[in-house]
C-alpha cells in the first residue's frame, strides 16, 4: 500500500485519479481548494477509511503530514474559461504550486507525476505530434497563461530530477473527457452535449474544420497510471489519436443524444489550435499503453451520466 497525494483531486481528471488508486490498495490524500474542482465529485470517497480531503491552496501550502510514496500534480484550472477568467492563479499554480509539490517530494523521496498538457504545442506545424515536438506557443497571447504555466512546470520537474535525483514523470494530456466533466465547464464536449440534451443549438467556433482527439476518462487514467508506475523520466503524451473535426464531433453528440439540435457558429479564439492529435508511440512503447474506447461509446457513457445528474437535479 502507498499513500500518494493528488493536488487537484477533486477536479475532473483528479476524482478519476483517485477512485482508481484507491481501488488497486492506494491510501489517497486530496489537496485542492475546490476553485474549480468539487467536493461532490469525491464526496463518498470521503467514507473511505483510506481517503482524506484537505482544503488548501498548494500555491500557498500542501499541509499534508505522514508518510508520502507518491505526489500526482494535477492542480490547476484547465477549460479556456476558467484559466482566462484565472489567469493569476493559473500561473501560479503551474509555477509556485508546482515548487511546493516538487518539494513535497523530496522531502518524503517520493515518486513525482506533473500533469502537463497538450497545449504545450500551442498551434502545432508538426503533425501529429510527437514529445520531440517543442510546440508553437504564443507567449504573450491570453492563452499563453496556460501554455507557459505548464511549459514552466516540465521545466521545474526535470531540473529537481536532474538537481536532485528526485523521480519525475510528465504525462501530457490530450482532450479527456467522461463523466463528472461539468456541462458548464466550457470545454467542446461538455459544450457540445449540455446543448444538444437541452434541445439548443451547438455553438461551433470557426468554421468547425480545426481538429481534436478525445481520450475518454477511463483510458486516460490508465495510461497515466501506468507512467506512474513505470520508471520512465521523459514526457510521454496520453491521449486518442483518432482525429475529429469539430463538425464531426458535433455529428457524433447529436448521433449519440438523439438531438436534430442546429449548428451555431462564433468567431474563433484567439490561438485556437487548428490541428491537435497525439503521436503515442512512446506510450505503446514504453508504457504498452493504447486508448479502448471510441468516442461514440465514450459518448454514450458520458450522456447517460448526464441524464443522471439531470433527474438528480444536479444537472
Amino acid at each position: 500500500m502507498s499513500r500518494i497525494v493528488i493536488t487537484g483531486g477533486a477536479g475532473f481528471l483528479g476524482s478519476h485519479m483517485s477512485r482508481v488508486l484507491l481501488e488497486r490498495g492506494d491510501q489517497v490524500v486530496v489537496v485542492d481548494n475546490l476553485c474549480t474542482g468539487q467536493r461532490s465529485n469525491v464526496a463518498d470517497l470521503e467514507r473511505d477509511a483510506a481517503f482524506e480531503l484537505i482544503v488548501a491552496d498548494v500555491s500557498r501550502e500542501i499541509p499534508v503530514s505522514g508518510p508520502v510514496d507518491g505526489v500526482f500534480h494535477f492542480a490547476s484550472p484547465a477549460s479556456p474559461p476558467e484559466y482566462l477568467e484565472m489567469p493569476l492563479e493559473t500561473l501560479d499554480v503551474g509555477s509556485i504550486g508546482t515548487r511546493n509539490a516538487l518539494d513535497l517530494a523530496r522531502v518524503h523521496d517520493a515518486r513525482f507525476l506533473v500533469a502537463s498538457t497538450s497545449e504545450i504545442y500551442g498551434d502545432p506545424h508538426v503533425h501529429p505530434q510527437p514529445e520531440t515536438y517543442n510546440g508553437n506557443v504564443n507567449p504573450v497571447g491570453p492563452r499563453s497563461v496556460y501554455d507557459e504555466a505548464k511549459r514552466f512546470a516540465e521545466t521545474v520537474t526535470m531540473t529537481y530530477h536532474r538537481l536532485y535525483g528526485l523521480r519525475t514523470a510528465i504525462v501530457r494530456i490530450f482532450n479527456t473527457y467522461g463523466p463528472r466533466l461539468r456541462p458548464a465547464d466550457g470545454r467542446v464536449v461538455s459544450n457540445f452535449l449540455a446543448q444538444a440534451v437541452d434541445g439548443k443549438p451547438l455553438t461551433v467556433y470557426g468554421d468547425g474544420l480545426q481538429t481534436r482527439s478525445f481520450c475518454y476518462v477511463d483510458d486516460e487514467v490508465s495510461g497515466i497510471i501506468a507512467l506512474y508506475d513505470s520508471d520512465v523520466v521523459e514526457p510521454v503524451n496520453i491521449g486518442n489519436p483518432d482525429e475529429y473535426t469539430m463538425l464531426e464531433l458535433a455529428d457524433v453528440v447529436r448521433e449519440v443524444t438523439g438531438s436534430s439540435s442546429d449548428l451555431v457558429f462564433e468567431a474563433l479564439p484567439v490561438d485556437d489550435p487548428t490541428q491537435r492529435k497525439p503521436d503515442i508511440t512512446r506510450a505503446r512503447e514504453l508504457l504498452g499503453w493504447e486508448p479502448a474506447v471510441s468516442l461514440r461509446e465514450g459518448l454514450s457513457r458520458m450522456h447517460e451520466w448526464y441524464l443522471e445528474e439531470q433527474a438528480r437535479g444536479r444537472a
